[in-house]
């Protein structure tokens, strides 16, 4: 397949580019993964599943691809200006929990939530705290070339001596200027040269837990350190395409590039990639904003911004309805839209095996399927590509209802591009294996629930018991709350 045609839109340079990989078929991808101190959430979801989009992709074209996908465990302090306590280590306190048991418990809870998202697992998925020599060698390496310096035990990498040699803020857009002006001297930074210094090692205070040897004494690693060190282990000093969401374009991913620069002398990424936000009534949903929805909630409906649950292919599909580089709004309406819309696609796709066959055709196959790769090959245009496949799911029905013909080959053909990109591509499950992610379904369970929330209320005690008893031998778990009744279909 031509795959010379694929254009990626590079953060860095904010053009569309024509995507050529550094080595001949071979593509090293490095994705910013999960922080794990809480449960995974929709904000978690969105660059699981563009990335894995693009990892589909780039391998049905014919790439091979090292996919790297890290997991942070380290580092990542509550206080971004290098202050306050791991967001892990806090966790753990406050848990009463091993820092490690805190990593295992919410690495799980990601696993499960991305498997039930149809997620792939990347080829690598390394840890921080699995890397700290590679992390301690990356800062002797950047102290060597003397672009960064120690100070009461941490290493700060020097921004302004940096940037006298190099573009520094050439991803975000940021001007050095402009970023000496806008910063202030922040409480606790008397160990730093300038406020825009960033640690790329910590020393650690004696009740700190999460702490290791080092030259400069025990400490830590930066949350930013970890990621152009185990990048560079896995995928080479120069390697194809680093992803992540928008919001770590300033100040992680600058600092990705000063930290590769200062130890290369080059950056180690050719193609930047971010997806953007999902938000709540315009405001990003985080973790931080207190607003995130866990996915299992989403899944059981364990939520009071929630009308009902949303299975995991509703979550799928309703990501993939907007371009990645788009931000993507969160409500009821959409997202029972985008169920409406799975259930055409997946039912199309069951009609398209008895369809009538015909000596001629009256639809166009080819012409659709090259309409569904220019889609894909501007910069992974899923919308586009969907409006696509819904002009073949309208053509599907046209055949059906005898208003057009269609021959064997080409039935043929239709079948192989549904399948490429419903299942192959945009990792949706096939009808019967996803029947409890239908409205109808749901609708049908939600019945008897009210049915029996009408017969508890009239005292009809056996009515109700009986119904509960009935669902759960079907395998529902069903809870009642304060907020009312929840259900989920267990595994």
């Amino acid at each position: 397949m031509d795959n010379m045609h694929l254009q990626l839109y590079n953060t860095l340079t904010r053009r569309k580019e024509v995507f050529t990989p550094l080595h001949d078929g071979r593509v090293g991808m490095y994705v910013c993964g999960p922080t794990v101190y809480g449960k995974a959430h929709l904000g978690h979801a969105r660059p699981a599943v563009t990335f894995d989009l693009l990892f589909r992709y780039l391998t049905h074209i014919g790439y091979k691809v090292r996919y790297v996908r890290n997991i942070t465990d380290v580092g990542h302090l509550v206080n971004d200006a290098d202050e306050g306590e791991d967001k892990i280590a806090r966790k753990a306190r406050l848990e009463q929990l091993e820092p490690m048991e805190v990593v295992q418990q919410y690495t799980n809870d990601y696993h499960d939530a991305m498997h039930q998202l149809n997620v792939l697992s990347p080829g690598i998925e390394p840890r921080a705290t699995g890397h700290i020599i590679e992390q301690i060698a990356m800062v002797s390496r950047i102290l060597d070339a003397g672009y960064a310096y120690v100070s009461n035990g941490s290493v700060y990498f020097d921004v302004e001596k940096y940037a006298k040699n190099h573009p520094y803020g050439q991803l975000s857009g940021r001007n050095i200027d402009d970023l000496r002006t806008n910063t202030r001297d922040l409480d606790g930074q008397h160990e730093k040269r300038s406020p825009l210094d960033f640690a790329i090692w910590k020393r650690a205070s004696p009740e700190h837990i999460m702490k290791w040897p080092s030259p400069w004494g025990e400490g830590f690693p930066g949350w930013h350190i970890e990621c152009t060190a185990m990048g560079c282990k896995y995928l080479g000093e120069q390697f194809d395409i680093h992803g992540g969401g928008m919001d770590l374009v300033f100040p992680h991913h600058e600092a990705e590039i000063a930290q590769a620069t200062a130890a290369f002398g080059h950056d180690a990424v050719r193609y930047w990639l971010h997806n953007n936000m999902i938000t709540l009534n315009g405001q990003k949903m985080g973790k931080s904003l207190g607003n995130a929805i866990a996915l299992d909630d989403f899944f059981a409906g364990n939520h009071l911004l929630l009308e009902r649950p949303y299975p995991p292919m509703t979550i799928r599909f309703f990501i993939l309805t907007a371009h990645y580089r788009s931000t993507l709004d969160f409500s009821n309406e959409a997202l029972q839209s985008a169920e409406k819309g799975m259930e055409r696609l997946l039912t199309a796709v069951n009609t398209l095996e008895t369809l009538p066959l015909a000596e001629q055709s009256t639809v166009d196959v080819a012409a659709l399927r090259d309409r569904c790769y220019e889609a894909m090959n501007d910069d992974m245009n899923t919308p586009v590509a969907l409006s696509h496949l819904f002009e073949g799911v309208r053509m599907i029905n046209s055949i059906a209802d005898g208003k057009d013909s269609i021959t064997a080959a080409d039935r043929d053909a239709l079948r192989q591009l549904f399948h490429t990109f419903v299942f192959d591509l945009f990792g949706l499950l096939p009808l019967d294996r996803s029947d409890r992610n239908l409205p109808a379904f749901q609708g049908a369970v939600e019945l008897l629930l009210d049915l029996r929330q009408k017969a508890k209320a009239a005292k009809d005690w056996t009515s109700a018991d009986h119904i509960r008893n009935e669902l759960q031998r079907l395998g529902f778990d069903i809870k009642d709350t304060k907020d009312g009744v929840s259900w989920e279909l267990k595994p």
